[in-house]
């Protein structure tokens, strides 16, 4: 999403809050119970937070960089982390189908509210994608809602975001473009546990 800030004390800024943020989930159990509605187990649930919150400052080259353009990389805890658990939950059976029609809609919606922003990146109204992904799996798989709540609201806002907007970015200005940058809790990670929470 937004492009790496070479600013430090925003990211120290922005780090603490999200460790205060999740802190606080954690101890009123939203995250645990997100979590366990789509099928994963409470005892990965700290490794996989530490996991993504640590993976947000990570972005692994994509392509070499030419001349004068941005680096194109892809966030470990924005992108990379989600997107394993998106897969692992599809190849569990979460109504693959459906999950990759909720993904498509979630993607062409996000894709049309998208903003670029200047030296800053992509903006995406945060409650577009978690409504949209936990209507589109309450109406195509109820049964399986939760799961295909969290694939559609992470996979459609990454690709409806960042992906379908790679030309865009490049031009934003910055020495990188990061797909899903900027931190797990900034658009993706958390769209995914709202859209959880939501279904």
């Amino acid at each position: 999403m937004p492009l790496h800030s070479p600013t430090r004390s925003p990211v120290v800024a922005l780090l603490a809050l999200l460790l205060g943020l999740t802190v606080a989930l954690i101890e009123l159990d939203v995250i645990d119970y997100a979590f366990e509605r789509v099928g994963v187990e409470s005892r990965y649930l700290i490794s996989l937070l530490a996991a993504s919150l640590l993976g947000s400052g990570v972005n692994v080259p994509l392509a070499r960089r030419r001349d004068k353009a941005p680096q194109l990389s892809v966030n470990l805890g924005g992108a990379v982390i989600p997107t394993a658990l998106s897969a692992y939950l599809l190849w569990q059976g979460a109504a693959v189908w459906q999950s990759l029609l909720a993904v498509a809609l979630v993607a062409i919606v996000v894709h049309r509210v998208a903003r670029p922003v200047a030296h800053v990146g992509i903006t995406v109204p945060i409650v577009v994608a978690p409504l949209l992904a936990a209507g589109a799996a309450l109406l195509l798989a109820p049964s399986s809602a939760p799961a295909v709540a969290y694939v559609a609201g992470t996979l459609g806002t990454l690709i409806g975001a960042d992906l379908s907007n790679l030309t865009v970015l490049r031009g934003l200005g910055g020495p990188q473009v990061s797909i899903g940058g900027a931190g797990t809790f900034d658009g993706i990670f958390v769209t995914g546990i709202l859209a959880v929470l939501l279904a």
